[in-house]
């Protein structure tokens, strides 16, 4: 009897964990060289994503990459960078703002506010010093939030 509860704990468990893991949604976003806002542009550039979601960055066009931007991302998240023309998949675990960058054109432009869950590091995020032409599209993606 002892042996057929544990079983059937240990059964519960796993559903349980397989309920939570189903549950993570992919999302992606492109690496282009012209979209819908102009040219050097991730497409889309501001995504909402639940904490466990996954999001791939597709090397659509050749010449970029997608970064994490220095000091915007949220308290205990890790920094990643993705190689130069190559996809990079990123599950993203702690709630806040992550700022994307495309480390060639940055200047120029080409980033990206993936917020996952509350964004709880905005003000932080705002703050970070931006080159060129990506201090305005952060401040339009991000003012909105």
């Amino acid at each position: 009897m002892k042996r057929t509860r544990m079983f059937a704990f240990a059964l519960a468990t796993v559903a349980a964990l397989s309920g939570t893991v189903a549950m993570a949604a992919e999302h992606e976003v492109m690496m282009l060289n012209k979209g819908a806002k102009g040219v050097m542009v991730f497409e889309p550039d501001l995504i909402r994503i639940a904490p466990g979601d996954t999001v791939h960055f597709r090397a659509t066009n050749p010449s970029h990459n997608a970064e994490t931007v220095q000091g915007m991302l949220p308290e205990g998240a890790e920094a990643f960078v993705g190689a130069m023309n190559k996809d990079v998949s990123v599950t993203f675990t702690e709630e806040g703002v992550y700022g994307i960058k495309c480390k060639p054109h940055f200047a120029m432009g080409m980033v990206a506010a993936v917020v996952v869950g509350d964004p709880v590091n905005l003000d932080d995020a705002k703050a970070v010093k931006t080159p060129g032409k990506a201090k305005k599209v952060f401040a339009e993606l991000l003012g909105g939030l």
